[in-house]
C-alpha cells in the first residue's frame, strides 16, 4: 500500500506544464524569447499553419504567457512578447532546455543560441546554483527532503 500523502501535487504547475507541453506552445515561447515576434516570422520559422498558430497565440495570450501589441496602425498586425510572469519561469526553462540540447547533440551543425546577462552586459552560460553554498547544482546532487528531515508535522 502506497502513502498517497507523500505525493507532490501542484495544480498550477500541472496546468502550466500542460500548456507548454502542447505540441506548438513550447516552440512558440522559445522563438518569441529568441526574438521571433511577428506572426509571419513565427509561421515561417516554425513551419506551422496559420490557423494553428492563431489558436496557439490566442491560447498563450489568454494564459498570460504572451502579450500582443499592434505594430501597424493600418492593419491588425501584432507582435508578441513574453509577459513578466512568463519570463520568470519560461526563460530559465528555455535556457536550461536549450543548453542541455546543445550539449547532448551529436550533430556539430546545431545552431547555438548565445545569451547575454543584461545586468552586467557580458555573455553568459547560466546555470542553477545552490542558494547556500553557491556551487552548481546538478541532477546527481539533488534529492527531495523527507518529512522527517524537514520537520513537517512537528509541533
Amino acid at each position: 500500500m502506497s502513502d498517497h500523502s507523500s505525493h507532490v501535487s501542484y495544480q498550477h504547475g500541472q496546468e502550466f506544464l500542460a500548456a507548454i507541453s502542447e505540441r506548438w506552445n513550447y516552440q512558440i515561447l522559445r522563438e518569441v524569447f529568441f526574438g521571433v515576434r511577428r506572426f509571419g516570422e513565427l509561421k515561417r520559422t516554425l513551419g506551422i499553419s496559420a490557423n494553428i498558430l492563431t489558436a496557439r497565440l490566442n491560447s498563450l495570450t489568454e494564459l498570460g504567457l504572451l502579450a500582443k501589441r499592434a505594430y501597424r496602425p493600418d492593419k491588425p498586425w501584432y507582435e508578441y512578447e513574453l509577459t513578466d510572469s512568463a519570463r520568470e519561469l519560461v526563460v530559465p526553462a528555455i535556457a536550461a532546455i536549450t543548453r542541455w540540447a546543445e550539449t547532448q547533440t551529436a550533430d556539430g551543425d546545431i545552431t547555438r543560441y548565445p545569451l547575454m546577462h543584461t545586468t552586467c552586459g557580458n555573455p553568459t552560460n547560466p546555470y542553477l546554483a545552490c542558494s547556500s553554498c553557491h556551487e552548481p547544482v546538478e541532477a546527481s546532487t539533488l534529492r527531495p527532503v523527507s518529512a522527517e528531515e524537514s520537520g513537517a508535522g512537528q509541533k
